[in-house]
């Protein structure tokens, strides 16, 4: 039974992939994508949004990977794409 009401769900998911390598041309070559948190709708009407990290990889700060923003739909069970 799904108990999450449009106020409770996340705006966005928070997707980290790790640089693995490059390929010939030069381009990253991306490990799997992994959740690491999600983006909240601030309160009381406020614009914009509360970033709230699960998980902080040693790669982001040193930025040696790649964050993606990831929309929540309503029929959205959570999880990287």
């Amino acid at each position: 039974m799904d108990t999450n009401t449009k106020s409770e769900r996340p705006l966005f998911r928070v997707i980290f992939c790790r640089i693995k390598e490059q390929d010939k041309d030069g381009n990253d070559i991306l490990t799997r994508p992994r959740e690491i948190g999600a983006i909240w709708a601030r309160k009381n009407g406020k614009k914009g949004g509360r970033v709230d990290f699960d998980i902080m990889p040693q790669e982001l700060p040193l930025r040696q990977g790649v964050t993606f923003i990831v929309p929540v739909d309503e029929d959205d069970e959570g999880g990287a794409q």
